[in-house]
Formats: structure tokens, sequence, C-alpha cells
């Protein structure tokens, strides 16, 4: 069971990011995805626009639109990522959409949503999880906050959630006959990405100010460390046995675990353990962690981690490049 999607035919008004990372994802599922762009691609992209048909349409001529119709009639899904209103005003929008294909399953990607004081303007990742709340909680304590990449808002808390509504929605108009709206937004689905953290500050176990959390980098199990030769390794010895392991390792007095969970103590115990792995090369800790049952690991660099006996098995080729494999794997039961 490699193509799950392969009776699925999925018309994606081209677009940036997210959009197109969920239009990925159904492709990698077998799904068939045409691609409506105002000119043809110079060559077909190994990464989030690969296992496209590209189809050239002028959106704003009579004749564009009609062309885009006929897909659409013929389209189980429809993703878009444009601000808001942008497809009505094409004269492409849901209530058109779904009158010439009422089991359509119609997907929208925006940063704000489609209502809301913010709803027209424009915005990146880094903008959508600042005005989240969680980018207020990431980084060191001493510096401004740290921009994570843009993987979170972008892909975790948009591509990702469209594409699992997308799916979803599609069960349900194959039950019924009856095709949906998947309003996918960014600071929404980053919002529920989060709703550990949220839970945890609503029942007071997780404080605002940074470095100052079990998992932020605050206590001495759960953090980042330098060594001697300006390698890292990451420790996430949350449980107790698996922090008693890595004391275990790192030669350190084993009635530390006894303080594990005492906050005032982990500033003491954080600079103990950091002299420890100062002293030794990431080679060297890599090697002394081997086979441990610690959750202690190196901090790999990215062709270091697509060479790994691990890893290097999620990647396949793709001409002269390595790129991850569709995700997730599916294997006959």
């Amino acid at each position: 069971m490699t193509s799950p999607l392969s009776d699925v035919i999925v018309v994606e008004f081209e677009g940036l990011g997210p959009a197109p990372f969920a239009a990925m994802c159904l492709a990698d599922m077998g799904a068939r995805v045409i691609r409506v762009a105002r000119k043809a691609p110079r060559s077909e992209s190994p990464w989030l626009d690969r296992n496209r048909e590209t189809v050239v349409l002028d959106l704003k001529s009579d004749a564009g639109v009609a062309a885009a119709v006929e897909l659409i009639r013929e389209a189980d899904v429809l993703i878009e990522g444009f601000r808001p209103g942008k497809m009505e005003a094409l004269g492409l929008g849901p209530d058109r959409a779904l009158s010439e294909n009422p089991r359509l399953v119609y997907g929208r990607m925006t940063g704000w949503g489609q209502e809301g004081p913010m709803a027209g303007l424009a915005g990146h990742d880094l903008n959508f999880l600042a005005m989240t709340g969680l980018l207020s909680l990431m980084g060191p304590r001493d510096r401004a906050p740290s921009p994570p990449l843009n993987l979170v808002a972008d892909f975790g808390g948009g591509g990702m959630y469209l594409a699992l509504g997308v799916v979803a929605a599609l069960l349900e108009a194959r039950r019924t006959g009856r095709g949906t709206v998947v309003d996918a937004a960014m600071v929404h689905g980053t919002s529920h990405l989060a709703t550990f953290v949220h839970g945890r500050m609503a029942d007071g176990g997780w404080t605002p100010e940074r470095e100052s959390n079990p998992l932020d980098g605050g206590s001495p199990f759960y953090r980042v460390y330098d060594c001697d030769d300006g390698g890292w390794m990451a420790v996430a010895a949350v449980e107790p046995q698996f922090w008693r392991a890595a004391l275990d390792v790192l030669g350190l007095d084993a009635a530390m675990a006894d303080r594990q969970w005492d906050r005032a103590d982990w500033p003491a115990q954080i600079a103990e353990v950091a002299g420890r792995f100062a002293d030794r090369t990431r080679p060297d800790w890599e090697a002394a962690f081997d086979g441990v049952d610690a959750c202690v690991t190196p901090v790999l660099g990215m062709d270091e981690a697509r060479a790994h006996p691990q890893v290097s098995r999620y990647f396949e080729r793709a001409g002269e490049v390595l790129r991850p494999m569709p995700a997730p794997i599916f294997r006959k039961g």
C-alpha cells in the first residue's frame, strides 16, 4: 500500500510555502496533482514542487477562468493559498467551485485566516508564530527570541494541517457525496499544535520566562551542551532512569538524580553537566553514549544526518540530490 491516494485528483493554484507543501504531501501519497501556474516551470523541482503536472492559465482572462473551471469539475480537491477574497475576485471561490462540483474538497491556506482585523495583511512564518505567543517562549532568556527556522507556522501549523484537513474532508465527501471548505490558518494550526504548552500553562506547569521550564532549555536534563571541539550533544533525559544513565556515563554523582526536579538547583546542575561535556570532543561523547538508553545524542549537521545509518534510510536519491522520502511509510498489514 504505497499510494493510498492514487485515485485522487488535486487542482493546486500556484503559491508559496505551506500550500505547495500540502499538495506535495498529497502527491507523495499518490494523488495526481495538477498545478495551475502563470508560466511553465523551467524544470521539475525535486523539492516542494515535485510530482506535478503544470497547466499554464491566465486567470485574468475569461478563457483562463473557463479552463480552470473545467479542471475543477473533474477534481476531488482544490488547494489555494491566496489572500482572502482573491479566488472570489477571480470567479473561482468556493460558491462557484462547489456549484460546479458539489463533491469538491476546497482547501484554503492563509496565515491569519479568512476573517479578522489582520486577515488581509501580508505575513510570513515568523509573523504568524510571533502572534500566537509561542515565539516569546523560544530561545535563550538573555536575548531576543530565536526564529526556529520557518518550520513551525509555515509547515507544521499550516501545510500539515491543510493536508490533514483535506484527507479528512475527502473521507466525508466520499461517504456523503458532498464536498466542503477546509479553512486552514497558520495562526490557528500553530496554536493547536501547541495544545500541550497551553495546557501546561493552564495548570501552572509552564512559566512564560524562557529557559525556566523542563523542556525549553531551563533544566539540566533537557538541553544542548557544548563539547571541547565546538560540537554539541543533545540531552533529553526527562525520565529518571534515563537521567541516571546519563549521569553515569558522564561520571557525575548519582545523587544529582535525586535533585532532578529541584528547579532552584537547576543552574548548579547545568554548570556541572556543562563542565563535563566541555572536557571532551563530540566524537568522544558520541562513542561514550553509543548504545546507552539515556536519550543523549550528538547534534548532527545536515550532511551527517543524511549519511547516518539510522536516518539515511528515510532519504532517497532524486537526480543529483538526496531528499526526504515521502512520509509516513504505508505497509501492508
